[in-house]
């Protein structure tokens, strides 16, 4: 019984879910001033401190 309410729930809510998490990542990177946020978070590891 457990996997089928698993199952169930994965299927509606689960889906739902995840579609609106991506769609709210994507929305987060590509939101406008986000370059200049990523061009300094790229160039981290490559700092010389």
């Amino acid at each position: 019984m457990n996997y089928h309410v698993m199952r169930e729930f994965a299927d509606s809510w689960g889906l739902l879910f995840m579609a609106i998490f991506f769609v709210g990542a994507a929305a987060f990177a590509f939101r406008p001033g986000s370059r200049k946020h990523a061009d300094e978070a790229a160039r981290v590891p490559l700092k010389d401190d």
